[in-house]
Order: C-alpha cells, then sequence, then structure tokens
C-alpha cells in the first residue's frame, strides 16, 4: 500500500484546476492514464526543456533585467509531488536552481521528514527571476511569469500541489486573499 494514501486522504485532495473552484476529490491511486509513466513516451521532458527555453528568453517584465540566471525548476515530469515557490533568491539566481542554499536544505529536511527526497518532486517558482533585493514580487511579475508555471503544472501533472507561501498559494489559486483566509 501507498504509505503516503492515509495523508493524502486525510488532506482531502481536490483535482486541481487553473482559476476554477472544485470540490472533485482526486482518487490516491490514479489509473495509469491519468499519470506519466514515461516521460520520454509523451514527450513531456523535451516539452520542458523547450518551455525552460522561452523562459530563458522571456523578457515580459523588467526583472530579466537584473537576473543573472533563469531558474526554470528541477526534475522530471513523472513525479506525483509539485513544491511551488514565491520566486528564486540570491543562491538561486547565481545556481539556476529552486530551492538551494538554506531554503534547500529546509525543504530537504522537510521532505527526508516525509520519506521523499529531490528526485521524488518536481520543484518552481511561481517567478523565474529573482526580485531584486529578495522584495515582495509585484502584481504584474505574478501575471507574466504566471503561464510558464501553468505550463509546467500541465505537463508534470503532480497529484499534490505544495504551494510554499502565500505568494505561491495566491497565484496557484488566483486569489489575493491572506494565506489564513486561504487555508480557513
Amino acid at each position: 500500500m501507498d504509505r503516503h494514501a492515509p495523508y493524502l486522504r486525510e488532506m482531502g485532495l481536490t483535482r486541481w484546476r487553473f482559476g476554477a473552484r472544485n470540490t472533485d476529490t482526486v482518487s490516491i491511486h490514479p489509473d495509469k492514464e491519468e499519470i506519466c509513466q514515461d516521460p520520454g513516451a509523451d514527450g513531456n521532458l523535451a516539452k520542458l526543456a523547450s518551455l525552460a527555453q522561452e523562459a530563458e528568453r522571456c523578457e515580459r517584465c523588467e526583472l530579466h533585467r537584473t537576473r543573472d540566471k533563469v531558474v526554470f525548476g528541477s526534475g522530471t515530469p513523472a513525479v506525483r509531488w509539485l513544491f511551488v515557490g514565491e520566486a528564486p533568491g540570491a543562491e538561486e539566481d547565481k545556481q539556476g536552481l529552486p530551492f538551494v542554499g538554506r531554503a534547500g536544505a529546509l525543504l530537504g529536511a522537510m521532505l527526508t521528514s516525509i520519506g521523499l527526497s529531490r528526485k521524488d518532486v518536481y520543484i518552481a517558482n511561481v517567478l523565474k527571476c529573482r526580485p531584486p533585493n529578495n522584495r515582495d514580487p509585484f502584481g504584474q511579475e505574478v501575471r507574466e511569469c504566471s503561464p510558464f508555471l501553468h505550463k509546467q503544472i500541465d505537463l508534470v501533472q503532480p497529484a499534490v500541489i505544495v504551494a510554499m507561501g502565500r505568494f505561491a498559494a495566491q497565484a496557484l489559486l488566483n486569489s489575493d486573499q491572506s494565506l489564513g483566509q486561504l487555508r480557513g
């Protein structure tokens, strides 16, 4: 039996849809057709690589002027868990990878505590470029960058999406409510 099933059932997982309110529940053990079994079979790995190249060329907002590297995401599309942060920090901007440095160590410890590792998850941010001085993302930046995240979600098709913070939750749920209001 999947050791995560009791936790997922307890969380009352629902199928995620962009900007839609939904009360449908998702099966803890989806049919094989519902999940990506082989990332190469349907080209999702290649599609993610192509999308990453598109993000590298992006100039939709002013953040492209100050970035060192685009922080697109890490992982493969054949995973069940997607972790979404708000934006890259200084270390992420240097390395071009999400959740490295102190944030990465904390995420690694959190994953270990639930029996997972980074190879078991896909990690992305709402913004692909670092805001100067680690300031909060501006609404226009979130609007311009969200299509990249939405396409990543479409390609990864995770069973579980974990929003890491207020901006990630607001972007995923297309809401401006506080985190307390969002979680109830």
